[in-house]
């Protein structure tokens, strides 16, 4: 097939997309009773909450014909749902606290975070006098699942065999064992996480990775900001890494390095709290980051040692977050309630590395965020972040590394979503372990991974997004896109490598979105045409991914 006949191909599938009939009806998935929705008009200004009255789904409703069969009903009888404690923990509010219509909807936020939870409704159902009943709706997914996946991107594969589950007995924990192998390596690992521990809601996760070329251990005990009112946090966690780092040129292993990095931070953070529509928040801590490389032993490849690196610092941060949401559905994902930011968001932090506390150099080590949503996510929605990280050290900037990343929703009709999206990526004087790459994992899907490598990069993807009522067994959701993509590179790689200029590919796929087990997992199978590169490449890349999203 011709590059023009692809090209007509593609605007001809894309013309079919926008011409499909697609039903329209009552959402099988929506959660929460049958009791109408109160009015805010309805309810006293000085009003108290009630009774919190939990709704919780299981897996199927066998109340629905469609649902309502023995191997839906074995599945309800064999999950654990979730206990009323762990929902309750997550509340913002209780029974007697006064009544706020925002403190709704953003526990309803908070809820709908769980990955063991397809979605959640908090919302006030009945009033007496001045006490407003409030239900909390969630339904549950199937956690207990075999962890066997196979994906392929940029012309390599990855395998993982394991067992996973995420609401384990139903208190919202994560047991995970697995073997992955992948391009870089494979390795076994078990990895266990609790976001809910104690009324404060600490979370502990730790992960013990046993590698073909070392190990990845991590252990974490932290108490986040929760909430837009939260008003401290805390927290301490330490890393282990060792492995072999390769570098690319056309996406082949052309060198590779050994790493071993020993990491430990500690902080604490404090907040008044909400006040108006702007959460101020405040951090300091303290890092222990010791990075030390070595050539690896026997190698076929060519051989490039960075620099070690040691950094022992204080640091403080500042946080100023804007209150405001917005809801929505088919953007990201296929017919469930989604939450975007579209507030203002302003982040910076800054440390001082010093010979005297252990470092082997001074150097001030920065980073700075913003971002900030504009338009109405009903029609056109524009999402824009920024940020920038890095250190400056004997007069000059190091390792810096500035991100600006654009996404664009243009929500046409009920079930077509149009999207864009503009990132660019512009480094000064990289760390060598720290390259600017762009390929197939990286979101040019027509080419090998880690195709081109710089310092500095630019990618530009469209995207016709179509979702269907097609709801096979009521277990998947079905979606698909055309898509093309166009990016380059920029600067020096450091294992030398030819400047291709700009690449671009168009192509076009399925979305799977599971919807009855563990919602943070959406399948893609794409295919992907080049339409630039080198001759070495395939005229056709065959991908399939596990994703979070679109």
């Amino acid at each position: 097939m011709t590059r023009q006949a692809l090209t007509a191909f593609i605007i001809a599938l894309a013309a079919l997309c926008h011409a499909l009939p697609l039903a329209a009806g009552q959402d099988p998935d929506a959660v929460g009773s049958d009791r109408p929705t109160l009015a805010l008009e309805a309810i006293p200004e000085a009003a108290t909450v009630g009774r919190v009255i939990l709704d919780k789904e299981n897996v199927f409703d066998l109340s629905d014909p469609e649902e309502n069969n023995w191997l839906y009903a074995l599945a309800n009888r064999w999950h654990v749902v979730t206990r009323d404690s762990l929902i309750r923990r997550q509340l913002l509010f209780a029974e007697g606290d006064a009544f706020s219509p925002r403190l709704l909807e953003e526990s309803e936020r908070i809820l709908r975070q769980n990955t063991f939870l397809f979605d959640a409704r908090v919302r006030p159902v009945a009033v007496d006098g001045e006490l407003v009943d409030v239900e909390v709706a969630t339904r549950d997914t199937w956690t207990l699942v075999p962890d066997i996946s196979f994906s392929r991107a940029g012309g390599e594969n990855r395998t993982k065999i394991g067992v996973e589950d995420t609401n384990l007995f139903g208190r919202g924990q994560l047991l995970r064992v697995a073997r992955i192998d992948d391009v870089d390596r494979s390795g076994n690992s078990v990895e266990f996480a609790d976001s809910n521990i104690t009324r404060d809601r600490w979370s502990l996760y730790a992960r013990l990775a046993d590698n073909s070329d070392g190990r990845s251990n991590f252990l974490g005990f932290t108490r986040p900001f929760i909430a837009l009112d939260t008003r401290w946090s805390g927290g301490v966690s330490v890393l282990d890494d060792v492995r072999n780092e390769p570098l690319y040129r056309l996406g082949n292993e052309a060198a590779e390095y050994r790493k071993e990095r020993e990491f430990a931070s500690v902080f604490a953070g404090w907040s008044n709290g909400l006040r108006g529509r702007w959460t101020r928040r405040f951090t300091t801590g303290f890092v222990y980051d010791d990075n030390r490389f070595a050539a690896v032993p026997d190698t076929l490849l060519e051989t490039v040692v960075p620099a070690d690196r040691k950094f022992v610092y204080p640091y403080v941060g500042i946080e100023l977050i804007e209150d405001r949401f917005e809801t929505g559905n088919n953007r990201n994902q296929i017919g469930r309630t989604e939450d975007f930011f579209f507030g203002t968001r302003l982040a910076a932090s800054i440390g001082w590395a010093d010979s005297g506390l252990g470092s082997d150099r001074d150097a001030a080590i920065f980073s700075v965020s913003a971002g900030k949503g504009f338009g109405r996510l009903e029609d056109a929605a524009l999402l824009v972040e920024l940020s920038a990280t890095g250190r400056h050290e004997s007069g000059r900037a190091a390792n810096t590394l500035a991100t600006f990343d654009a996404r664009y929703y243009w929500h046409w009709a009920d079930k077509r979503t149009f999207f864009m999206t503009l990132s660019a990526t512009a480094g000064d004087n990289l760390d060598l372990d720290n390259p600017v790459q762009l390929g197939g994992d990286t979101g040019l899907r027509g080419y090998p991974l880690r195709y081109q490598s710089g310092d500095a990069k630019l990618l530009f993807t469209i995207e016709q997004r179509f979702f269907t009522d097609w709801y096979p067994f009521r277990l998947v959701r079905i979606g698909g896109a055309v898509f093309a993509d166009a990016g380059r590179t920029w600067g020096r790689n450091p294992v030398g490598e030819e400047e291709l200029g700009w690449l671009r590919n168009v192509g076009f796929g399925l979305r799977l979105a599971p919807t009855r087990a563990s919602s943070d997992k959406m399948v893609h199978v794409d295919l992907a045409f080049p339409l630039d590169g080198d001759p070495s490449i395939d005229d056709v890349q065959f991908l399939v991914e596990i994703k979070r999203s679109f």
